[in-house]
């Protein structure tokens, strides 16, 4: 699970970092408003891990502009506001949890795995791609007008990789770090394949490409 951590205070930030890293996060530390907003379009993340009073665009102002992007990446607030309206104004941001600081760091944890539990448990069987095209997510299968298609391995993890992060851009980096396993060497032309693959059974205009940074599953 890759993690956003969004916090100035450096210190604060490597104790974090290193304790979710011990428990097997990937966690990527930012410490300004704009540099969480680039690291957002040019990657995936599982979670967002974001502090309020950070230079640059605050947290409130940064998780608003990304849920106003379609961007559904669960995130949790870390900060010493406390007061009702700053909880409000924070849920209301599209936060799903909010934990005050200080904070030990197994309840930060623990709300963690709780929230990445929950979204696990939201998630159909079935995902719909479009009216009459949905993919098996246990099964590893695409259903077109109720007629099974079994795809390439790769397709899959490609495929389950775009609809995860369905309207935002997915990196080459990151594909290539998903789909790929570390002793493998990918290619540009081989990941072109697969998503023209992709394309023919799901069309052209439902994954684009984004020039030079990656592709990008769009569903209304």
């Amino acid at each position: 699970m890759k993690i956003l951590y969004l916090e100035d205070d450096i210190t604060l930030s490597e104790t974090v970092a290193e304790f979710l890293s011990d428990e097997g996060f990937d966690v990527v530390c930012v410490y300004e408003g704009n540099e969480a907003l680039e690291a957002v379009y040019k990657s995936s993340f599982d979670m967002f891990l974001f502090d309020v009073n950070v230079p640059q665009i605050d947290g409130f102002a940064l998780l608003k502009e990304l849920r106003a992007a379609n961007i559904s990446t669960p995130a949790i607030f870390t900060t010493s506001l406390n007061s009702i309206d700053d909880l409000s104004k924070g849920y209301s941001c599209g936060a799903d949890d909010y934990i005050k600081k200080p904070f030990v760091l197994k309840e930060l944890l623990f709300r963690i795995k709780a929230l990445l539990k929950r979204e696990f448990k939201t998630q159909s069987e079935l995902t719909k791609i479009t009216k009459n095209i949905d993919f098996n997510t246990l099964a590893n299968e695409l259903i077109i007008d109720n007629q099974k298609i079994l795809l390439n391995p790769k397709e899959v993890l490609l495929l389950k990789l775009l609809l995860k992060h369905k309207n935002e851009c997915v990196s080459f980096e990151s594909i290539y770090q998903n789909v790929w396993s570390f002793d493998e060497t990918h290619s540009d032309m081989s990941l072109r394949t697969y998503i023209k693959n992709l394309r023919k059974y799901i069309g052209k205009e439902n994954i684009l490409s984004i020039k030079k940074v990656g592709y990008k599953f769009v569903q209304e």
